[in-house]
């Protein structure tokens, strides 16, 4: 369940009369829990409590108290053995008599009290339940996803009984009318409108008791909303829609046409409109609402949700900080005061994938604030906002979304005016709405952001009278004040290369051609990158995206940052890897980046969760003090063994064995065992399991081809590749008895690291495996090498290389031979260096023996790793990095200073002397 489907349930519940024996078990029902596990809590088996009251395990502890006695029995489940056994792990104590409702939070110590109907608005506190990641604002505000969940059922009803409001065709004229109707209900509760519940309350009384007229008069009210009051007279409108004011903004021009209403839909209508809707927040409701129109989308509701804490790490180190710096620095003084305000009035900011338009809703907000700060020190509170909203400029390719932009922005405007220069001074401020449009409908790669955003003294002039609904071409205005600063910045769409829609590789290809070469590897974000860098060119300004860490990773930095570097910007700030997770149940957020970039100027910052630092220099891998770029090598830079990948089948599973099988071909057909091999790839060597394959020399085809077993195997392989719908396999060359790609066979033994691992291990699983292994293409491998390559490879200083430079996959490192090993830099070791670490490989191999038949999954558990092991791997890296600097390296980030400027060193050189 998502949040908005939790909001309805608990809802309902609070709508039906209070039964004191079945509430424990419908409210756990309500956030996601199964009647199956509520089932087995009604047995008892399942349920701890010990005081008569239903206790969850790893969740929570619910009472029904006696009347007035709800705050007793709330310390009772607090002091309750049950509750502080530690192996129940409850997380909420929760009681009620049906007329109040109390509620704690065992990890935080927040409380809940409120009457029994009103804990809906409460839902937010207990999303935990249902494994869902609470945000503050949801917590103190449920008003967002009360409103979103209405919304779509009202949505969805009309759908429904009008099909063809939701074709391709009409699909616009339908959100138009959801953006219209959150306006109305928005202005009847602000004052905007001249009486409260204005709306709702004429839709109510207008409209027959079987709602056949309710779509009348809901379009004669939009259409009085859309005559100025000179033409009201000549208008024909009936008396009762006069009262509605002229809106302008062309949000109520055009057709007025308006979907059926059966009774249910109108009593949806009613609902939303008896919410609340002073307690809008356009931080959050915007994000929210904009599934509401998007089928595939519908299934997340409540879960597109960005954190303000979150896009501020995004605008505060892009322009903010710097405002709030130079008002602490103007102090009492007006004259300063004075030149922040025209400043600010000037600053332009421009998020070309706005969505519904959060990071343009949290700027807009925080420059009032510091406005008002400089009015209240001039002594001029209530003074006029100087900020123009047009100088909030976006792009968004969704329709529907780009108009909720636009009226959270409205919103948001409106809200910080009641706040700092009045309620009645706001009102009057508000209507009519500015026709101008700021927030521009289309595809942001196929778009000219000069256009749209354009540099100022150019003579761009209004094309477009229509707020919310501008065509492309009709998308320039110029900026109502000169001369100011422009900052982009947003969360643009990621999509790795695998998974981009064809349409989405042309985007690509349109903003790369000609620019960069081996775009196609590129996430679909960097489009957004390059995009910003051909704005950057035209106009002064300094951008900030939110992107995946897979751009500063692998294969893409020489691609992308090559380019970016070459055009003369820096990063001048960096994010370091975080979660940006939404309001979502049971779902990992996406690992991002923030990065800043702009011409060089100064110092440059790194921030991480724990703070930030100053640096001369940030490298394109995020690291401090170096700018170089690391590209594949197919020979080792630094004298390491030579590294090869795993061999690859392409058999459709024939020459693969289970370990069962090999047993019964070992025991039955004795010619045929002679050409069964352990089979191991990444899998294999982190778990332990066995597996197994043919492998037949080219020597010894004929008599693998006298035995009826292998002479099957060899014909299915070869009918395989010829039904393969690769051209390169359907047409190969190689014979059928023979893995398709051999890259080496060892002889006495392998140094193999597998090509996927998990990041949570603190070293890379390495391992050493006899001559007869074949090693599958899921691995690397070092055949016959040197031991003193294992400690290499098992070291500290290689995994945090492998960490920066090489890709990852989802959450897990994806090592390269080309990238990672022959790139590594290595001090050029002695005979005793090579020596030391071969003693240190040999201790790191016999602390693993020492605990056999562990798995390497099982012995690199971080927390359950073995003392012996750890010890083992600790002196491997003591030895090694004495040959690097003589001592321990301090952290990771002096690691990475020493092997960047080691590479930079060996790539000069070879450039050099090539």
């Amino acid at each position: 369940m998502n949040a908005v489907e939790i909001e309805q349930a608990i809802t309902e519940l609070a709508d039906q009369p209070f039964d004191p024996e079945e509430f424990p078990y419908a409210f756990l029902e309500c956030f996601d829990n199964s009647p199956a596990r509520a089932k087995k809590l009604r047995k008892g088996s399942t349920n701890k409590s010990d005081i008569g009251g239903v206790l969850q395990v790893n969740n929570i502890h619910i009472t029904i108290a006696d009347q007035g006695s709800v705050s007793e029995a709330l310390a009772a489940l607090r002091e309750s053995p049950a509750t502080q056994n530690k192996r129940h792990r409850v997380k909420f104590i929760l009681a009620t008599d049906g007329q109040t409702l109390e509620a704690e939070d065992l990890n935080s110590g927040e409380t809940v009290v409120c009457a029994y109907e009103e804990f809906p608005d409460k839902f937010g506190f207990f999303l935990p339940l249902a494994g869902i990641t609470t945000v503050k604002q949801i917590r103190e505000n449920t008003f967002d996803v009360r409103a979103t969940s209405r919304l779509n059922k009202l949505y969805v009803t009309l759908l429904q009984e009008n099909p063809d409001w939701g074709t391709e065709e009409r699909r616009h004229d339908m959100n138009h009318f959801m953006a219209r109707l959150i306006f109305c209900f928005f202005a009847e509760d602000t004052d905007i409108f001249s009486e409260d519940a204005l709306f709702t309350a004429t839709v109510a009384q207008m409209s027959a008791r079987d709602s056949s007229n309710t779509h009348e008069v809901i379009s004669e009210i939009f259409r009085a909303m859309d005559v100025k009051p000179e033409d009201r007279p000549s208008a024909d409108l009936p008396r009762w829609a006069e009262k509605f004011p002229h809106v302008n903004g062309e949000l109520f021009s055009g057709s007025t046409d308006v979907p059926t209403f059966s009774r249910i839909a109108q009593k949806y209508l009613l609902h939303i409109g008896n919410l609340d809707w002073k307690q809008i927040n356009p931080d959050i409701f915007g994000s929210m609402i904009q599934a509401v129109a998007d089928e595939e989308e519908r299934s997340a509701l409540g879960m597109h949700y960005t954190s303000v804490p979150n896009i501020l790490k995004v605008l505060n180190p892009l322009f903010l900080d710097d405002l709030r710096e130079k008002l602490h620095e103007a102090g009492e003084n007006p004259r300063k005061l004075l030149n922040l305000r025209k400043r600010m009035s000037n600053v332009r900011v421009f998020d070309p994938a706005c969505g519904s338009g959060n990071f343009l809703v949290i700027a807009y907000k925080q420059m009032r604030e510091i406005e008002a700060q400089i009015n209240e020190r001039r002594s001029e509170s209530g003074r006029k906002s100087d900020i123009p909203l047009t100088n909030f400029r976006g792009i968004e390719l969704r329709d529907f979304s780009a108009e909720i932009a636009r009226l959270a922005l409205i919103i948001a405007e409106y809200q910080a005016d009641v706040v700092h220069i009045g309620q009645k001074e706001a009102r009057q401020a508000f209507l009519p709405l500015n026709a101008q449009n700021w927030i521009t409908c289309g595809n942001a790669l196929r778009l000219d952001w000069i256009k749209i955003c354009p540099p100022t003294g150019t003579g761009v002039r209004v094309q477009s009278d229509d707020l919310f609904g501008t065509l492309l071409e009709q998308a320039e205005i110029d900026f109502e004040n000169e001369g100011g600063e422009t900052y982009l910045c947003g969360n643009p769409p990621y999509r790795g290369s695998s998974w981009q829609t064809p349409a989405q590789k042309s985007d690509l290809k349109a903003v790369s051609d000609g620019k960069i070469r081996s775009w196609k590897c590129l996430d679909y974000v960097a489009g957004w990158f390059i995009k910003a860098i051909e704005f950057q060119d035209e106009v002064e300004s300094t951008f900030s995206f939110v992107a995946t860490k897979s751009i500063n990773e692998g294969e893409q930095v020489p691609v992308l940052w090559k380019y970016i570097f070459s055009k003369g910007y820096d990063i001048e700030f960096a994010h370091l890897p975080f979660n940006w997770a939404n309001l979502a149940s049971k779902k990992a957020g996406v690992t991002v980046v923030i990065i800043g970039i702009g011409r060089p100027r100064g110092k440059k910052r790194i921030f991480d969760e724990t703070g930030v630092r100053e640096v001369g220099e940030i490298g394109p891998y995020l690291a401090p003090g170096s700018k170089v770029i690391v590209t594949k090598a197919t020979q080792p830079l630094f004298g390491q063994s030579k590294m090869l990948r795993g061999n690859m089948p392409t058999d459709g599973g024939n020459f693969v064995l289970s370990r069962t099988e090999a047993q019964e071909l070992a025991r039955y057909d004795r010619p045929a065992a002679q050409f069964v091999r352990p089979f191991l790839g990444a899998s294999e060597i982190t778990k332990g399991s066995q597996r197994y394959c043919l492998w037949i020399e080219d020597n010894k085809i004929e008599i693998a081809l006298g035995i009826p077993f292998l002479a099957d195997r060899i014909e299915k392989v070869r009918q395989n590749r010829l039904a393969s719908t690769a051209p390169t396999t359907r047409t190969t060359k190689v014979p059928p008895h023979r893995f398709m790609q051999v890259e080496g066979v060892a002889e006495s033994h392998s140094i193999a690291v597998p090509a996927i691992t998990t990041i949570n291990r603190d070293y890379l699983p390495a391992t050493i495996l006899s001559g007869d292994v074949i090693l599958s293409n899921k691995c690397y491998a070092l055949y016959d090498a040197p031991l003193w390559n294992f400690s290499l490879a098992s070291s500290t200083l290689h995994r945090v290389w492998i960490a920066t430079i090489c890709a990852r996959m989802r959450n897990d490192f994806s090592y390269s031979n080309t990238l990672g090993w022959n790139t590594f830099p290595i001090e050029k070791l002695t005979a005793k260096n090579c020596a030391d670490l071969t003693t240190c490989a040999e201790k790191i191999l016999l602390a693993r023996e020492n605990h056999f038949p562990a798995t390497i999954a099982d012995l690199y558990d971080p927390v359950k790793m073995p003392d012996e092991l750890r010890a083992a791997h600790d002196h491997n890296d003591e030895v090694l990095e004495r040959i690097y600097i003589g001592r321990r390296f301090k952290n990771d980030t002096e690691r990475l200073e020493k092997l960047f400027d080691m590479y930079t060193k060996m790539t000069t050189k070879v450039s050099a002397d090539a």
